[in-house]
């Protein structure tokens, strides 16, 4: 069954709000058992939309689909939010455990993320460390928030739990293709809990200083297939995660079997990235033939203590990467969203317990890595002194570091607790490494490709 929103009220005038008529489609659709729904005028404004299973939704070569700004109009559902399951706020595209659906067409898809941003930066301009706001405040009595959940960047602390632009909760078959998705109010697409799920031929963009709007976020999820797809945003460009702390251990939620191939990373702090949630595990993602254009950092893995969980056999190849500060980053001293009590343990370069908040990192390998113009570095591997990081191979790297615009080597990461280096080859600390082909160019005279710090004994 085909059938078009304008049976449903809906009108292309890019300010009228169609809310009641996709409601009204989604719902026609799931008494027959599912359909397509076509949007094919010029520009649609709506309300959040719920994506039932068997369906469909198409969106047309010349159409926009855009959504409304107004906060009260995405009330909280439970969620994941940056690793924690939670009350946060509707997501612009939400599906929960749905089976069998699809976004596709030719289309743009615009989370009209503009206003979020501001009021973020406004909070953060006025100190806001609290909740203050009634929504906030609604999701916080909802959470039972008091401060102590695991943080990244994003702002937990004040529970303005910006939505996502598409999520997909507990879902299965999932395929998204053809479309153009921008200026999302935060993560752009979210699968989370989610199997077999389908990217293809999609553009994702995003402004370079839009906060936290990170591309794909695949979040304790198997068997993904990303292809063909361009990525220019203002965080990670890809992330894979596993839920963060005590609850991501406890659910033991794992990604795996992931597939990233041929696609262009542009803008963004990472091209490719593992966590920083890793609590659940994330295992066998291979990713291959793919270009980074001005990426920060290309390969990029990160967690610190208390994110617990492994991070293990993952095979990268065939990576083509121009003017990245570093290519390859892994850091086990990952910064973002640290508390400041907590900071001495977290980045203390001593020996701390082993427990089940302490991430392992063991069995990567890259190969057939070509980078041009790095600025901050060759690169940085570093693991902790009770978890190092375990058989990393690089094979048949060929690293160049940019003559001009180089910026200060402790730009490769966003770290915490390490001394600062000077030095611009393949920093390695707690980590053991073999080389296999490895070049790295430009170099000053006399330092070496890659130089190992001292852990302590």
């Amino acid at each position: 069954m085909i059938v078009d929103i304008e049976e449903f009220g809906g009108i292309d005038d890019g300010c009228t709000d169609n809310s009641k008529a996709f409601a009204d489609a989604m719902a026609a659709l799931s008494e027959t058992g599912g359909g397509t729904l076509r949007i094919m005028g010029s520009a649609y404004l709506t309300g959040p939309i719920e994506l039932l299973s068997n369906i469909s939704l198409e969106i047309g070569k010349n159409t926009t689909l855009s959504f409304v700004s107004d906060i009260n109009r995405y009330p909280p559902v439970l969620t994941r939010w940056e690793g924690v399951v939670c009350y946060g706020m509707h997501p612009l595209i939400f599906a929960r455990g749905a089976k069998n659906i699809e976004l596709k067409g030719e289309g743009t898809i615009d989370g009209n993320g503009q206003p979020w941003w501001e009021a973020l930066r406004r909070k953060k301009r006025k100190g806001q460390n609290k909740p203050l706001e009634s929504f906030e405040t609604e999701l916080a009595e909802l959470n039972k928030y008091n401060g102590g959940q695991p943080s990244g960047g994003g702002g937990r602390e004040i529970q303005f739990l910006r939505p996502p632009l598409v999520q997909f909760f507990g879902c299965s078959d999932v395929a998204i293709e053809g479309l153009k998705f921008q200026n999302s109010p935060f993560w752009t697409i979210h699968p989370v809990f989610s199997n077999r799920i389908s990217i293809r031929n999609i553009s994702i963009h995003n402004p370079s200083d839009a906060p936290n709007t990170d591309g794909i976020d695949i979040d304790s999820c198997k068997d993904i297939l990303v292809t063909g797809s361009t990525i220019d945003v203002g965080d990670d460009c890809l992330a894979v995660k596993a839920g963060s702390g005590e609850q991501g251990i406890s659910e033991g939620k794992s990604s795996e079997r992931i597939v990233i191939r041929d696609c262009h990373f542009k803008q963004g702090h990472g091209g490719v990235v593992i966590g920083s949630e890793t609590a659940g595990g994330i295992y066998e993602i291979l990713v291959s033939d793919c270009s980074f254009d001005g990426t920060d950092r290309g390969v990029r893995i990160k967690t610190r203590r208390g994110r617990g969980g492994t991070v293990s056999r993952l095979r990268f190849s065939d990576l083509h990467m121009k003017r990245a500060l570093c290519p390859v980053a892994i850091n086990m001293y990952y910064r973002c969203g640290a508390k400041l009590e907590e900071c001495s343990k977290l980045f203390s370069l001593e020996h701390q317990p082993v427990d089940a908040l302490t991430p392992h990192i063991h069995d990567i390998e890259i190969s057939n890595l070509r980078a041009q113009e790095c600025r901050a570095s060759a690169g940085f591997i570093i693991g902790l002194p009770e978890s190092p990081i375990e058989n990393l191979r690089m094979r048949n790297c060929r690293i160049e570091l940019s003559r001009n615009d180089m910026v200060a080597p402790s730009e490769s990461e966003m770290f915490e607790g390490l001394p600062e280096m000077q030095a611009r080859g393949i920093r390695i600390r707690n980590a053991n490494c073999d080389f296999d082909g490895l070049e790295v160019l430009g170099l000053p005279e006399g330092e070496a490709p890659y130089f190992r710090e001292p852990s302590p004994n």
